[in-house]
């Protein structure tokens, strides 16, 4: 199924310490670029996020935002340096000492908790194991929703590339049918302007009619240019059968090369009706381009 790279999925994971969100947005891009916000302390799990959203997303700009909200209990825990502590108690000791100061108690616990660096918040260990697993929960919803809404997306592209493919093949229908129609009239028109200039004195034989006529019916057969377009166009058909997961890329290539064809039944016809068509066709072919930049 073909599916757009455009979406947007958000999972969650709830238990009784932490709540965890996990949002994912993706636009067209030519690779697969994954971004990831995340607060710094659970950084070990960026690389495991990534490669999840790379195995299920395999085109676009993608942007992972995860926030980790803790329920009741501090992520910090409360150290205590007793190496510290018990130098800073021995030089306070030594300053009483070498100054004979008379303080009444000595040197007090409150003095010492407010030294720097005795007592201090630090991060508490977090449960690497426990916390790639809740995120996992987490990014693997996400990645569903998003995955749903690419392909739902990506059914509409379908459904409007698809009805703009039968355009095009009424178009080269019709270019078709008016193809052998060239030589013909070529050939009315220049016998009747060899008549013109010669005013009636001279009969144009019939053979040079036809030799001419042959001449730029050739230079102006397009029977080649049409059986590959409407290859071109049974190609795409069938890109939207398969079972492929990306496919945007054949089909950009693919769509640059009915416009090559395009252009060379426009310029080789020297026909004005068919160049009015080939506008059309080409116009139709633009609009497929546009939406295959969004197909991953």
């Amino acid at each position: 199924m073909v599916k757009s790279m455009t979406g947007y999925g958000r999972g969650e994971y709830i238990d009784e310490k932490k709540s965890i969100t996990v949002e994912i947005k993706a636009v067209n891009h030519r690779y697969c670029d994954v971004y990831v916000k995340m607060p710094r302390r659970y950084s070990f799990a960026e690389e495991r996020i990534k490669s999840d959203v790379r195995d299920a997303l395999k085109r676009g700009k993608i942007e992972v935002l995860v926030t980790v909200d803790s329920f009741g209990e501090s992520e910090n825990d409360i150290r205590l340096n007793e190496d510290v502590a018990r130098k800073y108690y021995r030089a306070l000791k030594a300053l009483e000492e070498t100054f004979e100061l008379d303080q009444k108690g000595g040197v007090t616990l409150s003095m010492l908790a407010n030294m720097p660096d005795v007592i201090k918040a630090v991060p508490a260990e977090e449960d690497e194991e426990a916390l790639l697993h809740s995120l996992g929960v987490a990014t693997e919803i996400a990645l569903q929703n998003i995955i749903n809404m690419r392909a739902a997306e990506g059914e509409r592209l379908a459904k409007d590339i698809l009805m703009r493919a039968d355009i095009i093949e009424e178009i080269k229908d019709k270019i078709k049918e008016r193809a052998p129609e060239i030589g013909k009239e070529y050939a009315d028109k220049f016998r009747e302007r060899v008549n013109e200039l010669l005013e009636g004195k001279l009969e144009v034989p019939e053979e040079r009619v036809l030799v001419e006529a042959a001449v730029f019916a050739d230079k102006a057969n397009i029977t080649e240019e049409l059986v590959r377009l409407e290859s071109h166009i049974q190609q795409l058909r069938n890109f939207f059968d398969t079972e492929e997961e990306t496919v945007g890329k054949k089909i950009d290539f693919l769509i640059q090369e009915m416009n090559r064809e395009a252009n060379t039944i426009g310029s080789k016809s020297n026909d004005t009706e068919i160049t009015s068509w080939m506008l059309d066709l080409k116009a139709e072919i633009e609009k497929i381009r546009e939406q295959v930049q969004n197909i991953e």
